[in-house]
């Protein structure tokens, strides 16, 4: 079920892979995060937006992807038929990647709706469509974007401070370390403004947790600087995950 994390925001963790789909509440309505992951799900999420609809009074009128994986393109015809938003390097990127995309989620999971994946549109320039600041960065998938709701004392970091999953590079792209320590220097100036921190995948970290999460990143990056294998206790916590695409 849908968790009150802050005003405003609700964060549902689901049971494989520990995704967590967020809501946010913003002035025209509600703006649906990262809907995860897979069909029986995504129905259950759409139960609990409906009877929030109701008692709230005000629709779903966006969607937001984090980052072009597939786990963060999903969606369903119940969620509505609303933009879906990325940051430009996000939304072209999942574009390029859809029927990849598409292919890794009919081998992952079961009963999503293909057709509706990674059907994203550039987020205007304004941000106009979704509350809060983006704070776009190159760590982990291109296009990465948080989002900074400071008013609600909120940071929903995408596939970034987990308890649960070491830092993922992008093989694909150079110096991936310095652009994950990077991301991390820019996150860490957003984190002041807040006191909720909420990962793509694992537990909402609050208060002391906060400093925590950023500094088991910063050791693990740490070690490979130095040609280490890293030592860290999220090896022993990672379930099988969908391919690469977390």
């Amino acid at each position: 079920m849908l968790n009150q994390v802050a005003e405003g925001v609700w964060v549902r963790q689901s049971a494989w892979v520990w995704s967590n789909s967020i809501v946010v509440r913003a002035e025209a309505g509600l703006v649906l995060v990262d809907p995860g992951i897979d069909g029986a799900e995504l129905n259950q999420l759409a139960d609990d937006l409906d009877r929030m609809v109701d008692r709230l009074g005000i629709p779903v009128v966006a969607g937001f992807s984090t980052h072009p994986h597939w786990d963060h393109l999903l969606w369903h015809p119940r969620f509505g038929d609303v933009p879906r938003y990325a940051t430009s390097a996000g939304a072209h990127a999942a574009s390029e990647a859809r029927e990849r995309g598409r292919k890794m989620a009919a081998e992952s999971a079961s009963g999503i709706p293909l057709e509706l994946l990674g059907l994203l549109t550039p987020l205007p320039v304004d941000g106009a469509g979704v509350p809060g600041k983006i704070v776009e960065h190159q760590a982990h998938a291109v296009g990465h974007a948080a989002l900074l709701l400071a008013d609600r004392g909120v940071l929903l970091a995408g596939d970034m401070l987990s308890d649960v999953l070491i830092p993922l590079l992008d093989p694909l792209r150079p110096d991936q370390v310095g652009a994950y320590e990077r991301a991390l220097d820019q996150l860490e100036e957003s984190a002041r403004h807040v006191d909720v921190l909420v990962p793509g995948h694992g537990a909402v970290a609050e208060g002391r947790e906060l400093a925590a999460r950023f500094a088991a990143d910063r050791a693990y990056l740490h070690a490979l600087r130095r040609g280490e294998e890293p030592v860290d206790a999220r090896w022993g916590r990672r379930a099988q995950r969908p391919g690469s695409s977390s």
